[in-house]
């Protein structure tokens, strides 16, 4: 199928690597390494299962930082992995791992043309360094995510065959949401598992609750919004009777996921906030996240809010967005404080679709972006805190987003501030939750086939 992987890379030595690996299960603790890892949602979601965090590597210092402050025992490589030293020290720290996962930014899916391979597009570099990187370390499983689209742009095939590195890998693909694994938010990745052939195992399936397929939020009209059932009306039944109680963590709302930090305020600066301080617990949910938290909670500042917005929130509905306003709200500027870019119709126009969206307290978030106005709260007239963007990620409270103490522009380092900054390493990770799940099925995968070779 299609040319043969083009990068020199090594054969894989399966008896060495046999022998090598191995070796007798009682409960050992695994260890993985995380390439492009940014904060660390995968990291985060395999140590919950029980992994040891060997590594994990960005360019993004910023990111460094946090995954350094969370992860405080593993070895995080800060730089450019296409960088033939940093490439190095990160194939030396996942020396002897047993997973390595990872999300490589892939930029040329969808111009795959004249039967090219994705791998040889300059501009999938990043994807080459993981695959080269699984190739060097040869561990027992990996684990690739990304943006589901790549599932319709025809490169499918091809993203499989070269995680296979020549059959040393059986690996599978499949299409994950976040929702139905008990994230109070739908995003969805394409998640790729290979299990080194040598283990005598096939890639693990994943399954959730299939939540997403069968519960919907809809819009009846201007105003109206409401969560109901679609398909099998009894499957949609018991789901919806899940997403309605607070003590069931299969399927989460948004209102059970921050209903305890409504106290905040727009504008709020203080950015830790002492234990004591926050409400009681209101649903399972909440107390999972609360788990290992003591002290401080982190995170806790809200954004300021204009006069405009203000005006035009408490016209929306929960579950709306711009399309809920009276037609005098949808003037460009309401009060005649010029602010943001003008419009030459003077109205809101379509991009305000997403700069005027207020979460539905019944129903989990839609995919969060890398800004703090990418969501409304469900009553209060603001945007969200970080906390309540990890929050609607299922990143643990204990767990504190910071950034690169130093100032001013560093390589890697994105424009935009330090609160931007931490609003973007949200927006852009994989769902702990969600990674938990992958971690217990490929941690079953592997002590399974350990278990099977010490009784041969």
């Amino acid at each position: 199928m299609g040319k043969p992987l083009a990068l020199p890379l090594p054969g894989l030595d399966v008896g060495a690597l046999a022998a090598a690996s191995l070796v007798p299960p009682g409960g050992e603790e695994l260890r993985v390494l995380d390439l492009f890892a940014g904060a660390g949602g995968l990291s985060q979601g395999f140590q919950q299962v029980g992994f040891r965090v060997a590594g994990g590597s960005d360019i993004d210092p910023d990111a460094c930082a946090t995954y350094s402050r969370n992860f405080p025992g593993a070895q995080v490589i800060c730089g450019d992995i296409r960088l033939p030293e940093v490439h190095e020290q990160v194939v030396q720290a996942g020396r002897g791992v047993d997973v390595v996962v990872g999300g490589p930014p892939c930029q040329a899916f969808s111009q795959v043309r004249n039967h090219s391979r994705i791998i040889d597009d300059p501009r999938n570099s990043l994807y080459r360094e993981f695959v080269k990187t699984v190739d060097e370390i040869k561990p027992p499983a990996f684990v690739m995510e990304n943006v589901p689209g790549m599932a319709q742009m025809g490169v499918l095939e091809q993203v499989k065959e070269d995680l296979e590195l020549g059959g040393a890998y059986r690996v599978i693909a499949r299409v994950l949401d976040a929702a139905d694994f008990g994230v109070p938010q739908t995003r969805k990745r394409l998640v790729f598992v290979g299990i080194r052939r040598d283990l005598g195992e096939s890639p693990p399936m994943v399954m959730g609750s299939e939540a997403t397929a069968y519960l919907s939020l809809v819009r009846h009209a201007k105003g109206k919004y409401a969560v109901e059932g679609r398909r099998d009306e009894g499957r949609a039944a018991l789901l919806m009777e899940a997403l309605a109680d607070p003590d069931n963590l299969s399927v989460v709302s948004t209102d059970q996921a921050l209903s305890d930090l409504r106290g905040l305020q727009a504008g709020r600066r203080e950015d830790n906030m002492g234990i004591g301080e926050l409400k009681e617990a209101e649903s399972a949910y909440q107390r999972l996240m609360r788990k290992h938290l003591s002290g401080e909670i982190a995170n806790v500042s809200v954004p300021r809010i204009n006069a405009d917005t203000v005006t035009r929130l408490k016209k929306i509905p929960a579950g709306g967005n711009h399309r809920d306003l009276p037609e005098a709200l949808t003037a460009r500027y309401i009060s005649g404080e010029k602010w943001g870019p003008s419009t030459d119709s003077g109205k809101l126009v379509r991009a305000h679709f997403y700069a005027y969206r207020r979460l539905h307290p019944g129903m989990w978030a839609w995919t969060l972006n890398t800004k703090a106005d990418s969501a409304y709260h469900y009553r209060a007239a603001r945007a969200l805190s970080v906390r309540e963007f990890a929050r609607l990620q299922s990143f643990p409270d204990h767990f504190v987003f910071t950034t690169d103490p130093r100032r001013g522009p560093l390589p890697g380092r994105i424009d935009g501030g330090q609160a931007h900054s931490r609003y973007r390493q949200v927006g852009n990770a994989v769902p702990p939750l969600l990674a938990e799940e992958i971690g217990k099925a490929v941690q079953a995968t592997i002590r399974r086939a350990r278990q099977a070779a010490c009784q041969e």
